[in-house]
């Protein structure tokens, strides 16, 4: 009799799992079968043979249909390839996809609570809040610090490029540790310089992060399972099993907040701006004089908890540290193989910092890099060659009939947008491997701007997009007004594995460079 029910169970077990992983096929929708039950599409993730982003752009370029499905270990998803299809998600049809559908545990773990996580009317409330940080004027106010970083950096390069001589420089690592000090200034406040103390304690956390993440099974997880399934990740919460790293981050936010307010002191940074959200409920707009003036209140009055400034600052210094880093080195990388434009840029540097009589070598302004048209043109042919994120994610909230689709998604649905692949799709963007800036010129338009959204698109999209352009734009200016970047062959980037969204070249971006 045990040996009856047993077999039973064995067969409803298998039916049941073959019936979850047919569920696209039994819709006639393309499915991907790259993966083995029940790995999916994650298979070679798995493997560590493939970061997450690369999968899904081989996905994107495997199929013609405009839209596939896939399974993510059990996860099943939807991921579209059509621009059309995408856009209007994201905008027209965003009541529907207002949600990521990733771990968020605003009770037990505040950390997690932040604007990439939270959902409805939550994300929306809060987003509303944060958004004057990011104006103009909060911006050019914030300009100096960004700055002073620029010219730490070219200190430190000054020093070990010969007079006369060439150098190689990893200008990954380098445009690494430029962003790392920009968000540890002008997010976080803090006094740090990586080039001249790579040791200090806001860099150690970040090559914790990216480069030598060191985390238990459970961590990893952990990890996993606030993109797959949150309520495994909220169950490993609960249980015990964080990452070490974001309480680094809230003890850091915590030891700032007490000194500025025990001691008086004010910094024109985007935690000045959160501590006086945390006092006053809302931040001042440009035209009001005590715009970077914080009034205390008693503990029981704070509009937000120190546990909430963690948690953005957290995701301001995830989302922009490496994207910063990222686009500032692919940049310097490309030029290096397009001698042409590289002159062309500098010819545009030079003439700017004439006009606004700015010393070569000094510092800048914010209205000078403003006015770097072409550098736009180049930061933008980076970003989409090279998108900060490889791919973007939402859930479907409610039933949606999307035009242009012939079945129905069901709320609860993920949905995955490569946009990786979207970006080199030569149907979007011809010839797409070549780096064309000229493409994105107003009188040429060599692309089809609807499949263009390195920052996402929709009221989901980068909140803190013009800072990380500016961040881009001082770091290639202080670098290509100071230096030239020696001429090389042509070579595609390769990336490594790597766990997080990211995609990190191997190897590095090794380039050869002289003083001006």
């Amino acid at each position: 009799m045990l040996i009856v029910i047993l077999f039973i169970l064995i067969i409803t077990f298998y039916l049941t799992v073959k019936r979850h992983y047919s569920q696209w096929q039994r819709l006639g929708i393309a499915t991907d079968d790259s993966g083995p039950i029940p790995f999916g599409c994650l298979y070679r993730v798995m493997k560590k043979e493939l970061p997450l982003g690369l999968v899904f752009s081989n996905i994107y370029e495997k199929y013609e249909e405009k839209f596939v499905g896939i399974y993510m270990l059990f996860k099943p998803a939807i991921l579209l390839r059509d621009a059309i299809v995408i856009r209007q998600i994201m905008t027209t049809d965003f009541g529907s996809f207002h949600d990521r559908g990733v771990y968020v545990d605003e009770e037990y773990d505040p950390l997690s609570s932040h604007l990439f996580n939270l959902k409805g009317q939550t994300w929306r409330s809060l987003r509303a809040k944060l958004t004057p940080s990011f104006s103009s004027g909060k911006l050019k106010a914030m300009f100096e610090t960004v700055d002073e970083v620029g010219d730490k950096m070219i200190r430190h390069l000054l020093e070990m490029v010969p007079e006369g001589g060439t150098h190689l420089v990893d200008v990954k690592d380098l445009a690494t540790t430029y962003a790392n000090d920009i968000i540890g200034s002008v997010i976080f406040g803090l006094d740090i310089d990586s080039f001249s103390n790579p040791n200090n304690e806001f860099h150690l956390m970040s090559d914790g992060l990216f480069k030598n993440p060191k985390s238990n099974v459970l961590q990893q997880i952990r990890h996993v399972m606030n993109f797959i399934c949150p309520p495994i990740a909220q169950l490993l919460c609960r249980l015990g099993v964080n990452d070490p790293i974001t309480f680094s981050v809230r003890d850091i936010v915590q030891r700032t907040i007490e000194f500025r307010e025990k001691n008086g002191v004010m910094r024109k940074d985007l935690l000045q701006l959160l501590i006086q959200l945390r006092n006053t409920g809302k931040i001042s707009d440009d035209n009001d004089d005590t715009i970077w003036r914080s009034e205390s209140a008693a503990e029981n009055l704070k509009s937000i908890s120190i546990d909430m400034i963690s948690a953005n600052l957290l995701l301001f210094y995830i989302a922009g540290s490496e994207t910063t880093a990222a686009t500032i080195a692919f940049t310097l990388y490309e030029l290096a193989m397009y001698p042409e434009i590289l002159s062309k840029v500098q010819q545009e540097i030079d003439k700017c910092l004439t006009e606004h009589k700015l010393r070569a070598g000094g510092a800048l302004s914010y209205d000078a890099i403003k006015d770097m048209k072409y550098l736009d043109l180049c930061v933008m042919e980076t970003m989409r060659k090279y998108p900060g994120l490889p791919f973007l994610n939402r859930e479907c909230t409610n039933d949606c009939q999307i035009p242009g689709l012939d079945f129905t998604i069901k709320k609860g649905t993920a949905i995955i947008i490569p946009l990786f692949g979207l970006h080199r799709d030569p149907e979007y963007f011809p010839n797409p491997m070549d780096y064309k800036p000229e493409r994105f010129d107003r009188d040429i338009m060599d692309y089809n701007p609807i499949a263009y959204m390195p920052f996402g698109e929709g009221p989901r999209h980068c909140i803190a997009q013009r800072m990380g352009v500016v961040n881009v734009k001082v770091a290639l200016v202080k670098f290509l007004s100071n230096f030239s970047i020696e001429p090389m062959e042509r070579k595609e980037v390769e990336f490594k594995f790597h766990t997080t969204p990211i995609l990190l070249p191997k190897g590095g971006l090794p380039i050869s460079i002289r003083r001006r």
